[in-house]
């Protein structure tokens, strides 16, 4: 479970991560497994097919922490909101969004979720209540917030979930966001996805508090340390978070630490940190784990492990199929889906 900002984490022992392992179900850990290996390889094959050159623009991977989509999702309901920063490839994924539309949408084919014009950092789904991968530092934050407040004033019992970076976290909108969250009781979590580097400059380089669950004292908000390697903690630590957004006691801060095992985008050459350091925080890693537990507790033979692994690779080749099949937009596509006031008086025709 989450420490709080005030208290240090306890050390687990293996009496507690046993009793730990006995809070989820069989079928929630065959769940975990199945959708982060899914995250992986979509994410293993989107580097592969960028090296190749078979689409274009930014491509930020998420691997190494899909444990806080996977907990995220498990711990929240369908009507609930999630939106991210333009490293966004696995939470449509976790969401349940058919990765044969995110394939399309990374080569730019009309049948990608954003109909091929937003390509790697704007995924989006509306029918899995996924609003967004936003290129824009930190610009989440305050839309969250303002998804937050539509879904208060509608007198729903939705919850919003805005996740950003480490580096976002420096963004003065966070504070003016916060400040009326808080006065609003908003019901939004805020999840700092801590991979310890913004682009390539580390926390400690970046600001003088490094436990980052402090940035909500100012404004009284909860705030809590999760360990974002696991989505046993990920999954309690949002689903307490949930509950008081529900009760209407507003929004809650979470620094869930985890770490990214690839460059900040495909062309860092990741020069600020050791492969040592990779190497401990991949020994930690959360598919392996929940492999491990599913294997442990006899919830799946060898062949059923072996048919999730076949069903994964197969979805992404056809995901793959897809896309290098589908069409590119038409030309006309550029003047639709933008915003624009019908009576603007200086652009009179398109």
């Amino acid at each position: 479970m989450a420490a709080k900002a005030s208290e240090k984490p306890k050390k687990t022992t293996k009496k507690e991560s046993s009793s730990k392992k006995q809070k989820f179900s069989k079928e929630t850990y065959i769940k975990w497994y199945k959708d982060m290996l899914l995250m992986r390889k979509f994410e293993e094959k989107a580097g592969q097919l960028y090296i190749q050159q078979k689409f274009g623009g930014f491509c930020h991977l998420y691997i190494g922490q899909e444990a806080i989509v996977a907990g995220t999702v498990s711990a929240t309901k369908p009507t609930d909101f999630h939106m991210t920063a333009y490293r966004d490839h696995a939470h449509p994924i976790g969401l349940g969004t058919d990765v044969r539309n995110l394939m399309a949408e990374l080569y730019g084919r009309e049948t990608g979720v954003s109909k091929g014009k937003g390509g790697s950092m704007h995924f989006f789904d509306k029918e899995k209540n996924f609003m967004g991968g936003h290129g824009i530092v930190g610009a989440q934050i305050p839309m969250g917030a303002g998804v937050a407040f539509a879904e208060k004033y509608n007198g729903t019992d939705n919850v919003t979930m805005v996740s950003f970076g480490d580096g976002a976290a420096r963004q003065g909108a966070l504070h003016e966001t916060f400040n009326m969250a808080m006065l609003w009781k908003l019901p939004v979590i805020f999840i700092v996805e801590n991979n310890n580097y913004a682009m390539g400059t580390s926390v400690e380089r970046t600001t003088n508090v490094m436990d980052l669950s402090k940035l909500g004292s100012s404004y009284e908000m909860p705030s809590f340390e999760v360990n974002g390697m696991s989505p046993e903690d990920v999954h309690e630590a949002v689903a307490m978070a949930a509950d008081r957004a529900r009760k209407g006691e507003g929004p809650t801060l979470l620094d869930i630490k985890t770490y990214r095992y690839k460059g900040h985008s495909m062309s860092d050459p990741q020069k600020y940190r050791t492969k040592d350091e990779v190497k401990e925080y991949q020994s930690k890693d959360p598919i392996e784990h929940c492999l491990k537990v599913i294997k442990d507790n006899s919830y799946l033979s060898e062949d059923e492990i072996k048919e999730i692994q076949d069903w994964v690779a197969n979805e992404i080749k056809e995901a793959i199929e897809f896309a290098e099949n589908s069409a590119y937009p038409p030309a006309e596509e550029l003047y639709k889906d933008v915003y624009k006031s019908e009576d603007y008086p200086f652009i009179k025709e398109y």
